[in-house]
């Protein structure tokens, strides 16, 4: 089988061509989060069962009617996914919320599949990503090597192809340093644009 690019504009053509479909990718994904090995980049990834209703969401829509169609995607786990625990790293304050963040609402409609919850600096403090009771997140291409945090999970889980793009979140660097120290673009929007 060809290897599947999750590049948002080559996924998005290869779903337009019929290729693939939404879950033929997440099944890669499965594959590929697998075979990374012990590198603590997920908190928590749904289970077939958890993602199913944003496949059957799709149902009846194409790249045409949804943007994102199809695109798989991590959240940092202090950003809000319904029925989902957010533990901000910290298990002492996990709390399950019954409605997503607004920018995890927004993708959702635009077509994309919330594949899991990313590891980070506890409470999103620190620019290393070694602060985390679920382990030290180690850089994708240099394992002796920090992640760079605090998004370090999300920063990892892009460099290392398991998802199209990853949310973060960014006061002082917390995005854009683990994206740099793992070869991928980290986008730091003007307040209030998503």
């Amino acid at each position: 089988m060809k290897t599947i690019d999750l590049e948002p504009l080559a996924l998005r053509e290869a779903y337009r061509r019929g290729e693939l479909t939404p879950a033929m990718v997440l099944a890669e994904v499965d594959r590929r989060c697998e075979a990374a090995g012990d590198n603590p980049v997920w908190i928590r990834r749904l289970t077939p069962a958890e993602r199913d209703p944003y496949l059957r969401a799709l149902e009846g829509h194409s790249p045409a009617d949804r943007p994102l169609y199809g695109l798989p995607f991590a959240i940092k786990d202090n950003i809000d996914l319904a029925g989902i625990p957010t533990t901000a790293a910290c298990p002492a304050f996990a709390y399950t919320p019954t409605v997503s963040a607004t920018v995890v609402e927004r993708l959702i409609a635009a077509g994309a599949i919330p594949v899991g919850k990313t590891n980070l600096d506890q409470f999103a403090t620190g620019l290393n990503g070694t602060r985390s009771p679920w382990g030290a997140v180690r850089n994708a291409w240099h394992p002796d090597y920090i992640a760079g945090g605090s998004s370090s999970g999300s920063g990892v889980t892009v460099a290392l192809r398991q998802v199209s793009f990853a949310l973060g979140t960014d006061t002082a660097g917390s995005g854009r340093v683990p994206a740099a120290l793992n070869e991928v673009v980290g986008l730091k929007p003007s307040r209030g644009l998503v």
